[in-house]
């Protein structure tokens, strides 16, 4: 095992993909990732050799080409929820079925990098569709190793974890959720590092283990942690979040996948923290693994910079302003067609001509009404950002040619669409998800 040099890394652009990406190639494995976005994964390691496909479609005889030079294969790919964009039991269990039939009647090393927590009859589709996965791969592959890693935090922020960091920046108020929840957490390094222990043959293959510090702590105390290595003061003031609210959130987050926003409120995160995220170290200790960091240990290892602080800032104001824009668009265009005897008026009065004001009001509402419904979808809302802002200088050039006076009317009509068009370049340059 230990002069396996040739590694593949599934999901290798993403959060824990890239962190296992950049070990293995430190201790000398050449590592092939896969991935679905090409742009993605060029942002993320435009040296390295890709595999692209869609992993939940992919065959088995897609895999045995793409696993044929191979020594070893991680798999670091997965999905919170199912959604417009993905299915669990796609993605979990046909996808690893699929993997296990091109490995069957081979020594290459598999490790599955699943979540500590697990169980068929668990409480989530995704912990169960995860429970069966790792339940093929046992069954079917010899050479195969399943790693179990508790909550990942490490310098980047996607999901939950940027979650925490946006509710640990919380001015004036401490929100409390789930406060009691017990939460053991896990360097995103210490995790790299243990899938590299494995590629290497330090642990013997049939290990099935969580990974995680040794004591956990309530998910108010890893609030506070995470808010304190932030360098903000503590909160003088702390509220109970009602559980109902919470629900509420969810179910509103939920809806909001069918428009492919993978919100990190959605229920399966909800209901994950309200169960805590809890791990039995004790496998990986006999299997011959290092102990993993502790929460003290592994923030004091993070930067916490200035960085930091903005996106745990903005990182909620990126939703708000979305739905701020879409109500701004939505409500000027319906306007508009309520009142479109009165905005024509305006047109007309100043000297245009009686069809072309009718076929000027008329397109201006109904792009107004497509700008503000387009933007929520997550697909089209990075277009419909720069359509509002070319509407909006559309609007002015047009305006001041026709209507020029109205850039001095006491209530700035024009002037207070400049902020509206600046506000639609913020999404546009936080959309990135990678």
């Amino acid at each position: 095992m230990s002069n396996r040099k040739s590694a593949i890394v599934l999901g290798a652009y993403g959060f824990i993909g890239a962190a296992c990406v950049k070990h293995l190639q430190h201790s000398g494995f050449h590592v092939t990732g896969v991935g679905r976005s090409q742009s993605a994964a060029r942002q993320c390691f435009p040296e390295l050799q890709w595999h692209f496909l869609d992993i939940a479609s992919a065959t088995t005889e897609d895999w045995s080409k793409i696993f044929e030079a191979a020594d070893v294969v991680i798999n670091a790919s997965g999905a919170l929820q199912d959604s417009a964009k993905d299915n669990l039991e796609a993605i979990h269990v046909q996808a690893i079925e699929h993997m296990c039939e091109a490995l069957v009647n081979t020594d290459k090393l598999f490790i599955q990098i699943s979540a500590a927590g697990v169980a068929l009859d668990a409480t989530t589709n995704f912990f169960r569709t995860k429970a069966k996965g790792d339940a093929i791969i046992r069954q079917q592959l010899e050479h195969a190793i399943i790693l179990r890693p508790a909550l990942v935090i490490g310098p980047q922020a996607y999901g939950g974890t940027a979650l925490l960091r946006a509710a640990s920046a919380m001015p004036l108020v401490g929100f409390k959720v789930f406060p009691k929840s017990q939460i053991q957490a896990i360097a995103l390094d210490d995790l790299a590092q243990a899938v590299t222990h494995c590629a290497l043959g330090k642990i013997p293959t049939g290990t099935t283990a969580d990974l995680a510090e040794e004591t956990p702590q309530t998910l108010w105390q890893l609030t506070k942690a995470i808010r304190a290595w932030q360098g903000f003061p503590q909160w003088r003031y702390a509220v109970t979040t009602p559980n109902w609210l919470l629900t509420v959130t969810s179910k509103l987050a939920d809806a909001l996948g069918g428009l492919r926003w993978r919100s990190p409120l959605r229920s399966t995160s909800i209901e994950t923290l309200q169960n805590g995220i809890t791990a039995d170290t004790s496998i990986w200790q006999k299997a011959g693994g290092f102990r993993c960091k502790s929460l003290d240990e592994t923030l004091r290892c993070l930067p916490s910079s200035t960085q930091e602080r903005w996106f745990a800032r903005l990182y909620l104001l990126l939703p708000l302003t979305i739905a701020c824009l879409s109500l701004f668009w939505l409500a000027s265009g319906i306007i508009g067609a309520i009142q479109f005897s009165d905005a024509q008026r305006v047109l007309t009065e100043r000297g245009m001509d009686q069809t072309l004001s009718l076929l000027f009001v008329f397109a201006g509402s109904i792009a107004d009404v497509t700008l503000g419904s387009l933007i929520l979808f997550r697909r089209h809302t990075r277009l419909a950002c720069l359509g509002m802002i070319a509407v909006t200088l559309g609007y002015l050039g047009a305006g001041t040619l026709w209507a020029t006076d109205l850039w001095a009317a006491p209530l700035g009509p024009y002037v207070k669409t400049i902020p509206a068009m600046i506000l639609a370049l913020f999404p546009i340059l936080l959309l990135e998800e990678r």
